[in-house]
């Protein structure tokens, strides 16, 4: 059986995973000595625009609540979100931000902008754009695994309007100097 898929198409797919991969591994070691993981970043970034139940946090990151759970003790441990129940359902937890965890964020986000490569003959509007129709070409229902990292500048800050994207609202967005 042979492969309908333009060759140029099979080398772009691979060279967007190894990016990918190699981001990530940057990402990983710059936020080490902080004590956080991409997923804590990822639910301390959903809550920068005030507390949400742990259902919301889950559906506004595109991730399971379950796996959700297990990153928020570890975030409350340290401090950096509290928990409430709900007065009006005590099955509800309210998850915030704690000074902490605000400050945890802009550390995040300034030592994973560090990671990033420096590369000023880089059209980072071009590869957005490219890379932000690659995502939306992507048939919906296949994205439910993925995890997103959006940086916050490029988010929308609506709620409840999660994109086919997986998440990634924002992207497409033209930033100046982006």
């Amino acid at each position: 059986m042979t492969s309908n898929l333009d060759p140029d198409a099979r080398s772009s797919y691979r060279l967007i995973a190894l990016a990918a991969r190699l981001i990530q591994r940057r990402q990983d070691d710059a936020l080490a000595h902080l004590g956080l993981t991409r997923a804590a970043v990822i639910a301390l970034e959903g809550l920068t625009d005030g507390p949400l139940n742990q259902e919301q946090l889950a559906e506004e990151i595109r991730v399971q609540s379950q796996t959700l759970g297990r990153v928020l003790l570890r975030l409350e441990a340290a401090g950096l979100i509290t928990r409430t129940r709900q007065v009006t359902d005590r099955r509800q937890l309210k998850v915030e931000l704690t000074d902490a965890g605000s400050a945890a964020v802009e550390a995040a986000r300034e030592a994973e902008v560090n990671a990033y490569p420096r590369d000023s003959d880089i059209s980072w509007k071009a590869l957005r754009e490219e890379l932000t129709k690659f995502v939306h070409a992507v048939p919906p229902g296949h994205d439910s695994g993925v995890v997103p990292f959006a940086p916050p500048e490029h988010r929308t800050g609506h709620r409840g309007q999660a994109s086919r994207a997986g998440g990634l609202r924002g992207w497409d967005q033209s930033r100046p100097g982006g």
